[in-house]
C-alpha cells in the first residue's frame, strides 16, 4: 500500500495525472508486477484510471489476460483508493484474488469531488462471491493525505458532479 500511495503522490507532484496509484503483486511473493496511475486528463481517456493501468501493465507483463489462469500465481491488486465502478468491474474481471484499498469511495468523493459512479452498494459482497477477498482501510490516513495534496495542489476534478477546479 506504501507504494501505491507514493505512485499517487508522485502523478500529483508531476501534473502527471489524477490522485490514484495501483499495484498488482504476487501474494505469496510480493513480486510487483504491474503498476498504473490516474492517466485520464493527458491521455484523453476516461479508461485509464490507475486500477486499469495497473491490470494492463500486469496483463501485459505476463502474457495472460487473466490473472487467476490455471498455473498462475494467486495475484492481488493494491489501490490507493477504493475502486470506482468501472475498475470494480475491471477488478472482477482481471483474474485478481485480493483487493487490497486504502482510502473509501466516500473519502475520496467528500475529499476531491470526484464522483466514483454507480458502484453496486453490496460491492464487496459481490467480488466475495468471485472468490476474490476484499480489505479495506490500509494505511487509510495516509491515502486520504494524498488526496487532501492533489486538493490543496489545484488538482482538476475531471468528472465531478460539480465540475471544478479545487484550489
Amino acid at each position: 500500500m506504501e507504494y501505491a500511495i507514493k505512485l499517487s503522490r508522485r502523478n500529483t507532484e508531476e501534473q502527471t495525472g489524477g490522485p490514484f496509484g495501483s499495484v498488482i503483486v504476487e501474494i505469496v511473493t510480493g513480486l510487483v508486477k504491474g503498476v498504473g496511475v490516474n492517466r485520464v486528463v493527458p491521455l484523453s481517456c476516461p479508461l485509464l484510471h490507475g486500477e486499469t493501468m495497473a491490470i494492463a501493465m500486469a496483463t501485459t507483463n505476463l502474457k495472460n489476460f487473466n490473472l487467476g489462469a490455471e498455473g498462475m500465481p494467486a495475484h492481488s491488486l493494491v489501490t490507493s483508493a477504493q475502486p470506482c465502478a468501472m475498475c470494480c468491474g475491471a477488478t472482477a474481471w482481471s483474474g485478481v484474488k485480493r483487493l487490497v484499498t486504502g482510502a473509501s469511495g466516500s473519502d475520496v468523493e467528500s475529499i476531491t469531488g470526484f464522483d466514483e459512479g454507480p458502484i453496486h452498494p453490496n460491492w464487496q459482497r459481490q467480488l466475495r462471491q468471485r472468490g476474490i477477498e476484499v480489505v479495506e482501510g490500509v494505511l487509510r490516513n495516509e491515502a486520504c493525505e494524498g488526496l487532501e495534496f492533489y486538493v490543496a495542489s489545484g488538482g482538476f476534478v475531471y468528472n465531478g458532479s460539480k465540475r471544478r477546479r479545487r484550489f
